[in-house]
């Protein structure tokens, strides 16, 4: 099947650089890469530009008239051309088997649910081409030597497939259909009529996913086999009345179980 990767950004193309780079080190290469972008300025198109020699990239851009991820990721949708596709952020690199990883677990009427690895500013900053090639920046050894701080989390970097099998059946953590690290069926979003335009930060992605369920799609874990790390940064978008909109929006989606929103790819 044809595989593709759905990357949403906003004016940081140096940890889009990087998130380049990982998918350049895929072992099993993304059919299409589709840069669903929130209004950045030029710099970034001149990234996707000199990247396009390398990786199979489309960049779907509208202006920035504030945060508007969510209508981005449906123009996104409509230009993907794969059957399978993969979502993720700006600023999550991947494991060198991540695509391999979606690809081996997926399974119809299925989402796949996986997490992140977070790094400090520190380390994010010094984060080479080589580092993110060689397998650097998922090693725990040499994330510890340059300064990484030892927690429970540092078990989503063991590479052992038994462990993380074994994680995945008993972390606490629910599955659900997180931006930085998703995979399903175009057919299934499509279905749903895509995203919500209504939803600002905080959640965002999430009530697409409850609508999937709603709809009797089930969800598998997969947050220690499809590895990424995310790199540091701020969020200056966030707010409290965005917030409790989408927090309505959600309940709504809940309660009344919708499987479909009015206000995604196609409106009324």
């Amino acid at each position: 099947m044809k595989i593709g990767v759905i990357i949403s950004t906003y004016n940081n193309p140096e940890w889009l650089e990087k998130t380049f780079w990982g998918y350049m080190a895929q072992s099993r290469k993304a059919d299409e890469i589709v840069v669903a972008d929130d209004g950045s300025k030029d710099e970034t198109r001149l990234l996707i530009e000199r990247y396009s020699q390398f990786l199979p990239l489309k960049h779907v851009w509208h202006e920035d008239i504030g945060f508007r991820k969510t209508k981005i990721l449906n123009e996104a949708l409509k230009a993907a051309e794969s059957e399978y596709l993969i979502f993720t952020d700006q600023d999550c690199v991947p494991r060198r088997d991540f695509v391999a990883t979606h690809e081996r677990f997926a399974r119809p009427g299925y989402i796949l649910s996986g997490g992140y690895f977070k790094l400090p500013m520190d380390i994010s900053k010094k984060l080479t081409q080589d580092d993110i090639a060689n397998g650097n920046a998922f090693s725990l050894k040499w994330l510890k030597a340059n300064g990484l701080k030892t927690s429970f989390k540092c078990t989503k970097l063991f590479q052992s497939s038994g462990f993380a099998s074994f994680m995945n059946a008993v972390t606490p953590t629910k599955a659900t259909w997180n931006g930085m690290n998703s995979s399903t069926w175009k057919e299934l979003i499509i279905n749903a009529n895509g995203f919500d335009e209504r939803m600002q930060y905080g959640g965002e992605d999430r009530e697409m996913g409850e609508r999937l369920f709603n709809a009797g799609i089930k969800a598998r874990q997969i947050r220690y086999s499809a590895i990424v790390v995310h790199l540091d940064h701020n969020r200056p978008y966030v707010n409290s009345e965005a917030l409790a909109k989408n927090k309505e929006i959600r309940q709504t989606t809940k309660k009344q179980r919708l499987t479909y929103t009015n206000f995604g790819i196609v409106k009324p």
